[in-house]
């Protein structure tokens, strides 16, 4: 079990639930960053007293500090301070909570210092995959994923004695709040409609994500880097229950899963006890009570932003942070009621089409890649 933790965006869904697993272990906390919610960052700073407080702007900062001048917290801001939450001297866990590409340049940073990695941040695999496991085998780094689905294949593969034996990895997907609807019921859906995951309470772009399915398109390209496996070795099934979080079948047929009941803090809390397991606070799974469980193919006709990602991840090169930083943006429109459902798939496909394509792209060519992708966006709203 891991002693000293920093959490990067612990004002977040995810960051939340990993501080209420953290209030339950023998475990530090040696930092904390956020947003902009000064308030909430300051009562987490009083309950868990870490070294160092981070917020993303100098002005929220300033809040900060007032709000608890009689703290012996230190606190920075900005790409800065999220850097040197990372690489902490005495840390030796990093959650990764933050959304986007913010969370790149300090998952690098922490992994160069061999920290364990609790990755919550998918976006870092989707864009620099192969640069930041390369990075991770280099340091000797763990990375450890946070997120149900691919903590259900690393749990299933926690046997495995060699790749080879994997067939494929099957990846589950609720379908989100918009399944079984046509193309015609799609096009007047609302933010708040899209807000309403059947299952699962998370922030709310990753929400808007899971109601276009291209939250399922980051975690196939994510499965691909984590786990060293092509394309056509990872698949995808709608299983509205979220009761089989993701599963692995083996070359001699056998299919293994892991089931439970849809809360992120199991997960949470495996990465920061791996290889251990204790008691948690999640409610067991009710193998009675859950009901059947279903298993059928995604409509990627209907929800086309899944199969673009998967046409990105093909591609490979620059194509998934292109990918990345348009939808990005274009979520942040459609949370503003700037664009309308379909605009998202519509503006992202223009920004692949459109910036130009890199084979092997650099640290700086990937930024580069996706400030071009967020340009395109604006461009085309």
């Amino acid at each position: 079990m891991v002693k000293n933790v920093s959490i990067l965006g612990s004002t977040g869904s995810i960051g939340r639930q990993s501080l209420d697993i953290i209030s339950r272990l023998d475990v530090q906390v040696a930092a904390l960053t956020a947003g902009t919610s000064a308030q909430l960052m300051a009562e987490q700073c009083r309950q868990f007293r870490p070294v160092l407080a981070v917020m993303s702007t100098k002005q929220a900062a300033e809040e900060l500090k007032e709000l608890i001048k009689d703290l012996p917290v230190r606190i920075n801001w900005g790409e800065e301070g999220l850097i040197e939450a990372a690489t902490l001297p005495q840390v030796d866990c990093v959650i990764t909570a933050v959304v986007g590409m913010v969370g790149l340049k300090p998952t690098l940073a922490a992994i160069r210092e061999r920290k364990r990695i609790g990755l919550a941040n998918k976006e870092t695999l989707v864009c620099a995959g192969e640069l930041v496991m390369a990075e991770a085998k280099k340091y000797g780094a763990e990375i450890i994923p946070v997120d149900s689905e691919h903590s259900a294949i690393f749990q299933c593969l926690m046997g495995s004695r060699d790749p080879k034996e994997v067939k494929r990895l099957i990846l589950t997907c609720s379908g989100g709040p918009f399944f079984g609807m046509d193309k015609e019921q799609l096009k007047t859906v609302t933010r708040a409609d899209a807000l309403k995951h059947p299952n699962w309470k998370m922030g709310a772009k990753i929400t808007v994500d899971c109601s276009t399915l291209m939250n399922k398109g980051l975690e196939v390209i994510e499965a691909m880097r984590l786990y060293d496996m092509p394309l056509e070795k990872v698949d995808v099934v709608i299983h509205r229950q979220s009761i089989v979080h993701s599963m692995v079948e083996f070359v001699d047929g056998a299919v293994m899963a892991q089931l439970g009941a849809p809360d992120m803090r199991l997960p949470i809390q495996l990465a920061l006890t791996y290889p251990q397991r204790i008691p948690c606070p999640v409610d067991g799974l009710d193998l009675i009570g859950c009901g059947p469980l279903s298993f059928l193919k995604p409509d990627l006709e209907c929800f086309p932003c899944l199969a673009l990602a998967m046409e990105c991840a093909k591609r490979g090169g620059n194509a998934c942070a292109v990918m990345n930083g348009a939808n990005e943006e274009a979520v942040a429109m459609f949370l503003a009621d700037r664009i309308g459902f379909y605009d998202i798939y519509r503006l992202v496909r223009r920004a692949v089409d459109s910036v130009p394509f890199i084979t092997n792209p650099t640290l700086d060519q990937i930024l580069e890649s996706d400030r071009l992708a967020r340009e395109s966006v604006k461009m085309g709203a």
